[in-house]
């Protein structure tokens, strides 16, 4: 029987019942496109970022909560809820920006406030920020940061534009502050190996990190992965294999993570691969299976 942390049993644990994510969408940029470290992002990703556009942006926070709230009140009867500020860079915005943004999502069903970002830009004034916001409002905040390989020629390879040390000393500061750290990562790159993946789950144990998303590699029209993979220049790997490299991941990682999802949902269309032709919902029960059947305890190599 396998044992894993996930992050709904978590999110009960700590705050007596069940939480939902309410997406944000932030007129927010990156670094990586507008010129101060790149301009055309990540190699894996499209043009408007990697956050599904659920609701047009040019609505105000508060009435992007209500309509999201409404929707997952009628639906699941939901009543606790993560702000979940999911596009781009959020502490790339003009700190006075962000601030407000951060006081935009407080309200009494609020119970965490969710921060995505690059770990080459939390400045400590941005983290001073949170501390105020979460004091003044009795809000938890918590930080995701991308970082996708554990492998520093990997990040080069994918254009990310910061190192694995910026990462580590993102982690460092914001556990530092008392917030929680989420980190998102790329199972089956093409340039990474086995070795990869026990490091990344190894660094995420030690640094400490509260949860984890992890991705399975999609790709979309028009982004310089998609033309390599069009070319032929290399291939992913099949949905089996990605199955062994989670539960090699899922061993090597601390109990105490908690795993918020094992694979990611491509917005179609315009995706030149996309989940091996499945659905998520099926891949995700197919690695269960797999897990069941192989006896996967999350840390049992740890």
């Amino acid at each position: 029987m396998y044992v894993i942390n996930d992050y709904g049993t978590y999110l009960k644990r700590r705050y007596g019942q069940k939480v939902y994510k309410l997406p944000v969408s932030l007129p927010v940029s990156c670094p990586n496109r507008d010129g101060s470290k790149g301009r055309d992002g990540c190699t894996f990703c499209a043009s408007g970022g990697s956050g599904f556009e659920t609701i047009d942006r040019s609505v105000p926070i508060r009435g992007q909560l209500r309509i999201n709230r409404e929707y997952m009140g009628r639906a699941y009867k939901a009543r606790k809820f993560i702000a979940f500020m999911q596009n781009y860079t959020n502490t790339y915005m003009p700190l006075p920006d962000f601030e407000a943004a951060l006081n935009e999502c407080a309200a009494d069903d609020i119970v965490q406030i969710s921060v995505s970002t690059r770990p080459d830009c939390v400045g400590e004034e941005y983290l001073e920020v949170s501390e105020r916001v979460s004091r003044k409002y009795g809000v938890n905040i918590s930080y995701e940061l991308g970082l996708q390989s554990s492998n520093p020629a990997t990040l080069r390879r994918i254009n990310r534009g910061h190192t694995l040390s910026d990462y580590i000393d993102a982690v460092l500061r914001i556990k530092a502050r008392g917030f929680d750290v989420g980190t998102h990562l790329i199972l089956n790159l093409p340039y990474d190996d086995e070795g990869d993946t026990v490091e990344a789950a190894q660094l995420l144990s030690v640094l400490g990190t509260d949860t984890v998303k992890l991705h399975n590699l999609f790709l979309i029209r028009g982004t310089v992965m998609a033309d390599e993979y069009l070319r032929g220049e290399w291939e992913i790997c099949s949905r089996e294999r990605y199955y062994e490299l989670a539960a090699l991941f899922v061993r090597h990682l601390s109990p105490d993570i908690a795993i918020e999802r094992f694979f990611a949902r491509c917005p179609e269309p315009g995706c030149v691969f996309s989940n091996w032709g499945s659905s998520w919902r099926r891949l995700h029960n197919e690695l269960l299976e797999y897990f069941d059947r192989n006896n996967v305890v999350q840390g049992s190599l740890v």
